[in-house]
């Protein structure tokens, strides 16, 4: 059979072959045994549902041995003989341009360069899916390319519900993911509801089919680090960043210090995903010895190298060393998988990363045990550092909590705040989030190397145009991302798809959105696919990471992040996604994304126009409203160019008034 019919038939109704478990591929972790008998035959039952019941005798021997062996039904025996990978968009049969547009992208998820786990349908994060299985994908790639611009696919937690009756204005597909009753929405929560198949942790790009590989993160890591060095007033060059994990997003971190010219040790304990790192030129060189390391850093400290050198090890363990040698580290942080402490996202010293893996399944207390004691003993090392002068920020990944939890010494004196901030508390918050620069998306469905670079070019000139006027307040955001799209190419950044971000406001999300609207509609270009992180100015309420420098109280709710995603589906997106989790945890943060594919129509100006200006401003309408600054000034400025805007601004209190 051809991609194409293999597509069109969805599940198959002859049984594949077994296929066998492919070790050289990158596998999750097994997952801890949480149900009960009955559960685990719910669990059965539910896996079974998909297939017709003349196979079930069969198949439910596979499915039990995946759930011991795995603590999961993977189903892998349904994984297509076809490659996975984001194929040029005339490749995908289908009815509607845009349904084959989200084909696109769900396979760039799951393509093997791109996902962490791509036989476990997992991109990113160590649980961070696409699909809980694989007759789910067959099922979605199937009603994708059957529907047409009057039906919308609605996806529960990775399961394709089904075909509905909409119109050409609405969303081609709405995805939910994991999002259960708040009562129901602890970490063992999470493992009991995915392993019985009916829930899911979506991450953030991830489940919303808007990962572009560790590009996606390079760009904010690398704004992150080059504003980080300006917060500290020292120049990057001859810096030292010290960092762990190599993973879907952390693997970003050693391409991000290059770029800003720093050296950069990022620690990671499994061998393969260093490989692979390696092996995609995002990391200069892998030491696996404590001693060598400490020479080479030096050497490149005296020569002030921009150099990234990945640590084959744990990085608790390079902390102390670089105490004892009395190596000063300019900037430190983590972006481990903390959101995950007890399934693989954050490993512990003093026992190998393969006994660590059998200890998580087996004897899942005294692993969770073996890592609170390794969190304390990292941030007593962190705490000598800082008093030497380091600058720590937790990287959004829950370092910061999860520390708390284990009773490290993390908190500050008030007993409320942690001793140390947020990335995007500190930097990110009002250096670009309440300004309204985000992390703003595209990818080149023609899949052509060529119409990328033209994009560039478009982009670049769009963003030079608006820098001529641009406010004092904005011009350094502006010209970053000027440099930055200027050398992306040289960068080397695409893994998987045809892709590039920026961070951009609105202004300049629809002003390049528009000009590649025009250049399709000139034939100069293909279709292109709009999207952006989650991780943004509007789309996530998550108090611990996006929403950590909201000072008025309201951080803990997520009013913002529902919003935005009901906003963008009637105002223009071609998919909207909805997530419990991401980045810092399950139950820790609500999330939202979108897609939205450009074809040179009219409807199309029209749409993104109405969606990305919204987009936007509704996350910085609610900073606003929490007293800042910078969000009062963007505010205020987008009122002025757009007379139908208007948004209460909070008026100022005298402190004076609450003195004792």
């Amino acid at each position: 059979m051809t991609f194409q019919e293999q597509i069109l038939q969805g599940i198959p109704n002859i049984l594949p072959k077994i296929k066998l478990y492919d070790l050289n591929i990158n596998h999750a972790p097994k997952r801890k045994d949480i149900l009960s008998v009955e559960e685990k035959k719910l669990a059965l039952r539910n896996a079974l549902r998909y297939f017709e019941s003349k196979h079930h005798s069969e198949l439910l021997i596979e499915f039990t041995e995946e759930l011991n062996s795995y603590g999961r039904i993977y189903m892998y025996r349904f994984r297509p003989d076809y490659k996975i990978y984001a194929r040029p968009i005339s490749e995908y049969p289908g009815k509607s341009e845009q349904a084959k547009a989200i084909m696109l992208m769900i396979q760039n998820n799951l393509d093997n360069a791109v996902a962490q786990h791509p036989h476990e349908l997992i991109t990113y994060g160590g649980n961070g899916a696409v699909f809980q299985n694989w007759a789910q994908y067959l099922l979605t790639m199937k009603y994708l390319s059957e529907m047409t611009d009057e039906q919308t696919l609605s996806m529960y937690s990775g399961h394709p519900m089904g075909l509905f009756p909409s119109h050409k204005e609405a969303p081609r597909v709405v995805v939910t993911n994991g999002m259960v009753i708040p009562n129901y929405s602890k970490p063992d929560d999470l493992e009991k509801f995915n392993t019985l198949g009916v829930s899911q942790y979506g991450q953030m790009t991830a489940g919303s089919y808007m990962y572009i590989g560790p590009q996606g993160i390079v760009h904010g890591t690398t704004i992150t680090v080059l504003n980080a060095f300006r917060k500290i007033k020292k120049n990057p060059i001859g810096g030292l960043f010290l960092t762990s994990g190599l993973g879907g997003m952390s693997g970003a971190q050693p391409k991000a210090g290059n770029i800003a010219g720093c050296i950069t040790v990022c620690a990671e304990v499994n061998a393969k995903i260093t490989q692979i790192r390696y092996n995609q030129g995002w990391i200069d060189e892998v030491i696996s010895n404590l001693e060598e390391l400490v020479k080479r850093v030096a050497l490149a400290k005296a020569n002030k190298e921009t150099v990234s050198i990945a640590f084959l090890g744990n990085v608790v363990e390079v902390w102390e060393r670089f105490y004892e040698e009395n190596i000063l580290i300019d900037l430190g942080s983590d972006q481990t998988s903390l959101h995950n402490p007890w399934a693989g996202g954050y490993y512990p010293t003093g026992i190998s990363f393969e006994d660590a893996n059998i200890m998580m399944a087996k004897q899942p207390e005294l692993f969770k045990q073996k890592v609170q004691d390794s969190l304390r003993r990292h941030v007593a090392t962190i705490n000598k550092h800082v008093s030497r002068g380091t600058y720590f920020f937790d990287y959004g990944n829950a370092f910061l909590l999860e520390a708390s939890r284990a009773g490290a010494d993390i908190m500050a004196e008030n007993t409320i705040d942690f001793k140390y901030p947020s990335y995007v508390q500190d930097i990110m918050g009002p250096m670009c989030f309440d300004f309204g620069f985000g992390p703003f998306r595209w990818v080149c469905a023609s899949g052509k190397q060529e119409d990328l670079l033209k994009t560039d070019a478009i982009a670049c000139k769009v963003m030079e145009e608006i820098a001529k006027s641009a406010p004092a307040e904005i011009q350094q955001q502006i010209q970053d991302n000027i440099k930055w799209i200027k050398g992306a190419s040289a960068n080397n950044l695409v893994v998987g798809s045809q892709a590039r971000i920026l961070y951009a406001d609105a202004e300049g999300r629809i002003k390049i959105a528009e000009a590649f609207n025009k250049a399709i509609a000139n034939d100069e270009i293909g279709t292109i696919i709009l999207g952006r992180d989650h991780h943004d100015v509007s789309g996530t309420d998550s108090p611990f990471r996006e929403t950590s420098n909201i000072y008025d109280g309201s951080r803990f709710t997520a009013d913002m992040a529902i919003q935005n995603v009901i906003g963008d589906s009637f105002r223009g997106a071609t998919w909207v996604s909805i997530h419990n989790g991401g980045g810092v945890g399950w139950g820790e943060v609500i999330n939202g994304g979108f897609g939205m594919v450009l074809d040179g129509s009219k409807e199309a100006s029209r749409r993104l126009e109405s969606m990305l200006f919204w987009d936007v401003n509704n996350g910085i309408s609610r900073r606003n409203w929490a007293r800042n600054e910078g969000s009062i000034f963007a505010i205020k400025r987008a009122m002025e160019k757009q007379p139908l805007l208007k948004v209460t601004i909070p008026n100022a209190v005298d402190d004076s008034l609450f003195l004792d």
